[in-house]
């Protein structure tokens, strides 16, 4: 692998928000490694970019480890994998419960801390979190919970970085127009996964000396500047109880 090329580590590669910050950073000369857990459609997506892979679960620090043996330094990390899942609490199983918690918050443990063994000062660590974090959603507490502790997570993490000469990041989105609003049951405003890959890019070029530790992003919900309201799915099969656009959290 050439030694002179920045090289970037993207999670939830083979799709969504992830395909789309890697398509960015590889128009910028970037050698990416994308990495999920579905090799068919990781294959794909690098197959498509011209970019690199390594199938892996990132919330297993065995299978993460091969995706940093693929790499000689890490100098950004976009996490961008997770999951949209579950219900009210009182139909909730634990294991969906865990299973979230683990998709989300384990991951980005698992994650960050597999890269920091080979990222140089300058280094950066973006980390896509969610709107439900702060403005947790009802019907979604395993996934508002995850979000939420992601975001202390990454705070904690900025604080113990810093004298390394890392940054961490955190990019917010409310509700993105991905497979993963499909469950939704209701319509909604929404960005673009190039929207997140546009504020990923604009951390990438920010100058080492300057602190931006959260950026967050929601769609115009009023005026002419407005999208169409997104109908997921399901919102569409339960078409009779959609009412007026609500925003909700990706």
């Amino acid at each position: 692998m050439p030694t002179d090329r920045r090289t970037a580590v993207v999670t939830g590669g083979s799709g969504g928000i992830g395909k789309a910050c890697a398509a960015v950073l590889c128009e910028r000369g970037y050698d990416v490694v994308l990495t999920a857990r579905r090799e068919s459609e990781l294959a794909a997506a690098a197959a498509e970019l011209g970019c690199r892979y390594v199938a892996a679960d990132s919330a297993e620090p065995a299978e993460f480890a091969r995706v940093i043996a693929a790499c000689e330094r890490v100098d950004l990390l976009v996490h961008a994998a997770g999951m949209l899942q579950g219900t009210f609490v009182r139909k909730e199983r634990i294991e969906d419960f865990d299973t979230v918690i683990r998709s989300n918050l384990r991951s980005t443990f698992v994650v960050t801390r597999g890269v920091l063994a080979v990222m140089p000062v300058g280094g950066r660590i973006v980390i896509v979190s969610s709107s439900a974090g702060a403005s947790p959603m009802k019907g979604r507490a395993a996934y508002s919970a995850s979000k939420g502790a992601v975001d202390a997570f990454a705070e904690v993490l900025r604080q113990e970085v810093a004298r390394d000469g890392i940054h961490v990041n955190l990019v917010v989105p409310a509700p993105v127009e991905t497979a993963m609003l499909d469950t939704v049951t209701f319509e909604m405003h929404v960005i673009q996964a190039s929207d997140v890959a546009q504020a990923v890019g604009y951390l990438e070029a920010l100058d080492p000396r300057v602190v931006l530790p959260r950026i967050d992003l929601r769609a115009v919900d009023s005026g002419p500047l407005a999208p169409p309201p997104l109908v997921p799915p399901a919102a569409a099969a339960k078409s009779s109880h959609v009412g007026t656009a609500q925003q909700a959290p990706s």
